[in-house]
């Protein structure tokens, strides 16, 4: 899905490359519980936000799991390969994951 600003003045989202996010079990990183073993589908966005999530390794095609939420849910700690990683929520919710069930 892209994104475009309408004359509405608010955001609004129109078909295009997101529609594999579309799926029962796809959603964004910020939605999944712990414990939740995840593929990445693709990343929102564009920008500092962007690089700064594929430079963390949350790349199309990868696993993460998220293993915890702090006591007030924000940031989360996941795990993407070997490494750790704590996101604030609205860097997740720039992620889409489809969710395993293994």
């Amino acid at each position: 899905m892209s994104g475009s600003f309408g004359s509405g003045g608010g955001w609004r989202w129109r078909r295009g490359r997101g529609e594999d996010c579309q799926s029962e079990r796809a959603r964004t990183l910020d939605d999944a519980e712990p414990g939740d073993r995840c593929v990445i589908l693709r990343l929102r966005g564009r920008g500092v936000t962007r690089q700064r999530l594929l430079d963390l390794g949350f790349q199309p095609g990868r696993e993460v799991t998220v293993l915890r939420n702090a006591p007030l849910r924000d940031p989360i700690e996941t795990q993407v390969g070997e490494s750790f990683v704590a996101l604030r929520r609205d860097e997740a919710a720039h992620v889409f994951v489809e969710v395993r069930h293994d």
